[in-house]
Parts: structure tokens; C-alpha cells; sequence
């Protein structure tokens, strides 16, 4: 089993608390930006062991009686069609999936805010189609001068513009498809109108990372500035709460470098600047939950490597520039790890030595290494799997708990009539091949009962994997990483 280093059920408990703790310090009505991922957390649950994925839904439902979701997307970002890197969807893709899992989930999803509208076509269809589906949509502007003329900003040519957003309930869920969609202008302007209406409305933000009341070269912390090694983020001790508190806390540089000018819109906004930091704004109790520090830092360490090993096989595809793995050079030094504190890359990278054949290696939650090397019938990373799972039942591996001569047809089908030029079969293939035969194998069926202890396994290809293997050994829960070269045909 995975060992766990998060009390999950204690931050959710404390996380909503917290919210509604400060909607009652506003009065009214709190505009909450939520940063980061709302649905599916990977990153957090892989640095904090214990962390589940749905963890932020879960705290929200906490609250879903008294929220509703505004979700904020860049009509700039439609026009140019901008991607998610992690799903590989379109931002306004996004936005519909967004709309679809929070109604999945019971949460009222009020309204979508297109932010930066200079009616670019892209944007004007994608606000018919909205319309036509039933949802409400408002327009906010360009406002030239922004974010440093606040005089203009907080007035009837800047704010004053934008559309007034109707909402109901007394916490507002302000989210988007992703980062730069305009979440934090979007509270601000709503504070405005609010003003001008009379409402006692506040503004506070969610960030899970980086971990305010964690130091600043904790892992946890590190291991955030790994994930967004392509982007200009990078933590800071927070001057402004420095000096007012005489408190040391962690946040990033953006929110520091912006949070004069947001003080000063506030403050013109509301009278006075309800705070005197950018972490003060945060409502973030996740380090408050660390339950066990050598799993966390632990567990944070070996994403960083991951993450550097993902960015070498970004360079060579070209998708990212080599001064970034300068930047993974300078945080792994931080903590002093290398790629030799990854157990599993010397176990693959040994193995493929000895057979001459791309292998996998693969780290159980109780510290088993299990390998796999490339087969006639299967990959190296299917062949680690079934020895892993075997493994984890008890089963000698001399057994062969799917049969050749049920592999075999699926490989003519393939190659023959697939138009598949590789006749192995990859983790799914050999999963669903698994599963038929536990139906008349118990032998079978008592390896396919183990994949739940797969979740927390570390694993390393000597070459870089499929993308079907790749996001098989990530469902299960496999950490993965590949050297960064290409298997020979």
C-alpha cells in the first residue's frame, strides 16, 4: 500500500472552514479565485502521499449549498486557440468539460465571464454557442492602462465597463480553463459594481501551491517550482507579510510583484485594503496536514525528478527550450538529489544492458523492484506490469498467467488487419487480455486483483514509452519517467 504523509480528511474539514470563516469576515459575499486544478489533482497527491485527486471538489461539496461557479476564460485565448498542455484540449474545450463535471457534481454553474472581449470572432461563436445552451454569459473589456493606472482602472471608463455579474449565493467559485484567463481582474471588477450596489463583498484566493507555512527549499515547495520550470514563477519569501507580521511565509513572484497595485485598487475600491500581504489573501491549510515529512519530502523529491526527466523528452521533441533544464539543474542542487536517487533508472538502464533490449523498472510501495525487458508477445513496460503483479500475488514467475496462444491472434489482428507495424501488445491490451482470462483462470483473476496496489509505484523505461503505456501506468497510479531517447526500429 501507498504510505501516506497527507491526513486528507482533516484539510477538507479544514479548508472549508477557513472559506467560510472568511465569507464571514466580508459580510455578504466572497469572490473566491481558485487556482490551479479544481478536478484531478495528480501533482498534489504525488508530492503530498495521502492528498486525493478530487480532494478540492470534495472540500467545495463541503460548501455547495452556499456556492456558485463562475468560470473565466481570455477571449483572446479562443481566438488563438489556445491548448492545454496536460489534456491537450482547446481552453474553450475546457470550459464546456469544466461546465460538465461541475454539474456532474451537483454545483450550480451560474455563469462564464469572457474576459479581454474586442468581439474577435472566435469568441463571439463560442458566446452564441453558450447562449444556446442555456448559459449566461458577460463580457468584460480591455482596459488600457492596466494594471498600473488604477485611477483609471477603478473608475466608470475601466471597471465601470465591464458587465455586472449576477450572483446569488455568498461564495463565488471564480475558476478557469487555465492560467492567464483574468480570475483575479474578474473579482476585482465584481468588487466594484458590488460597491456601487451597496454589497459587502470580499476577495480571497486558493492556491494549493506554494505552501505559505512551509519553508522555502521544502520539498513540497520545490517540487512546485518544477512543475512550472517552463513559466517565469519562482517562490519568495513574502516581503509585505514579512514586514507586517514578522512572519516568514512562502508565496510566488507574481503575486508579489502585483500586489501593490492590487492593494491600491482595493483600497479605492473598498476604502482600505482588508489585507497587508498576498498571503494573507490565501485560505490555504494544506500545510497543516502534513502528517509525516520524510513521506512528503520524499515523495516531492522524486517529483522533481520526474518532472526533469519529462522536460529532457520536451527538449528533444522540441517543444521546450534547454535553459529550462538549467532551471531543474539549480533546484535539484537545492536539495541536493540527482537522477541517482531515482532507484528504478539504474535498474532499467542495467537491465538493458544485460539483454540489449529496451527494459523497465519498477518500484512496489514496499520497496520490490520488479523489471521487464522487450518480448516477442509483449513491450517491456507490459512484461514489468504482469511481473509486477505477479509479484504482488505471490505468483512464480515461471507461470504464464496469460497463455501465447491468446496473445498471438490479438497480434495477427494487428498487424494484419490493424495496420499496426508493431505486433506487441502494450499495458491496456495486455489489461483487457488480463481480465478476459480471470474469468475461467484463478490464477489470472488473483494478479488482476492486485492493480489497486500498484498506486505510489515508481517506474522507469529505458527508452521513451508509448503514449498508450504512458497513460495506462498513470491511471493506475505509476509514477513514470523514460530516458529521454527513442526505441530503435
Amino acid at each position: 500500500m501507498e504510505k501516506v504523509g497527507f491526513d486528507n480528511a482533516k484539510y477538507v474539514a479544514m479548508q472549508s472552514e477557513k472559506i467560510l470563516e472568511r465569507i464571514q469576515a466580508f459580510g455578504d459575499k466572497l469572490y473566491l479565485e481558485f487556482g490551479g486544478k479544481i478536478f484531478d489533482d495528480f501533482h498534489a497527491s504525488r508530492v503530498l502521499p495521502g492528498f486525493e485527486p478530487d480532494s478540492k471538489i470534495k472540500m467545495l461539496s463541503e460548501l455547495k449549498e452556499k456556492a456558485e461557479i463562475l468560470i473565466v476564460i481570455n477571449a483572446g485565448d479562443i481566438e488563438k486557440n489556445k491548448t492545454r498542455s496536460d489534456y491537450g484540449i482547446t481552453y474553450d474545450v475546457e470550459t464546456l468539460r469544466l461546465i460538465d463535471l461541475f454539474r456532474s457534481n451537483s454545483f450550480y454553474v451560474s455563469s462564464v465571464v469572457l474576459n479581454c472581449f474586442a468581439e474577435q470572432p472566435a469568441a463571439v461563436a463560442f458566446k452564441k454557442r453558450l447562449e444556446i445552451m442555456g448559459i449566461k454569459v458577460y463580457c468584460h473589456y480591455p482596459i488600457e492602462g492596466y494594471p498600473s493606472d488604477v485611477k483609471k482602472i477603478v473608475s466608470e471608463e475601466g471597471y465601470g465597463k465591464n458587465e455586472y455579474i449576477v450572483t446569488t449565493r455568498p461564495l463565488v467559485v471564480v475558476t478557469a480553463p487555465g492560467p492567464g484567463s483574468g480570475k483575479m481582474a474578474t473579482c476585482l471588477s465584481q468588487l466594484y459594481h458590488e460597491n456601487k450596489r451597496g454589497v459587502k463583498a470580499g476577495y480571497a484566493k486558493y492556491e494549493t501551491f506554494p505552501v505559505w507555512n512551509l519553508s522555502l527549499t521544502h520539498p513540497v515547495n520545490v517540487a512546485y517550482e518544477a512543475a512550472t520550470a517552463d513559466l517565469d514563477d519562482m517562490n519568495m519569501i513574502d516581503p509585505f507579510h514579512l514586514e507586517a507580521n514578522g512572519e516568514r511565509a512562502v508565496n510566488y513572484n507574481r503575486d508579489i510583484e502585483i500586489f501593490p497595485v492590487l492593494s491600491a485598487i482595493m483600497s479605492k475600491i473598498m476604502g482600505e485594503c482588508p489585507y497587508k500581504s498576498p498571503t494573507e489573501m490565501g485560505v490555504n491549510m494544506a500545510g497543516y496536514c502534513i502528517i509525516d515529512q520524510e513521506i512528503v519530502e520524499k515523495a516531492s523529491k522524486q517529483e522533481i525528478i520526474c518532472r526533469y526527466y519529462n522536460a529532457q523528452i520536451e527538449v528533444l521533441k522540441g517543444n521546450l527550450g534547454k535553459e529550462v533544464l538549467n532551471k531543474f539543474d539549480i533546484l535539484m542542487q537545492k536539495l541536493n538529489i540527482s537522477i541517482n536517487d531515482r532507484v528504478v533508472v539504474r535498474y532499467a538502464l542495467e537491465k538493458e544492458l544485460l539483454t540489449a533490449t529496451p527494459c523497465c523498472a519498477l518500484e512496489l510501495p514496499d520497496g520490490r523492484i520488479i523489471t521487464g525487458k522487450t518480448r516477442n508477445l509483449m513491450g517491456a513496460s507490459s512484461a514489468a506490469l504482469l511481473n509486477a503483479l505477479k509479484a504482488l500475488a505471490n505468483i512464480d514467475d515461471k507461470i504464464d498467467i496469460i497463455s501465447a496462444s491468446v496473445i498471438e491472434p490479438i497480434q495477427e489482428l494487428k498487424v494484419n488487419h490493424m495496420g499496426s507495424k508493431n505486433p506487441r501488445l502494450h499495458t491496456d491490451e495486455i489489461l483487457l487480455l488480463l481480465a478476459m482470462s480471470a474469468v475461467t483462470n484463478p490464477t489470472a483473476k488473483l494478479a488482476l486483483d492486485q492493480l489497486s496496489k500498484l498506486k505510489g509505484s515508481q517506474f522507469h523505461s529505458s527508452v521513451i514509452l508509448s503514449h498508450v503505456d504512458k497513460k495506462t501506468l498513470k491511471t493506475l497510479g505509476v509514477n513514470v519517467t523514460c530516458e529521454p531517447k527513442r526505441k530503435k526500429d
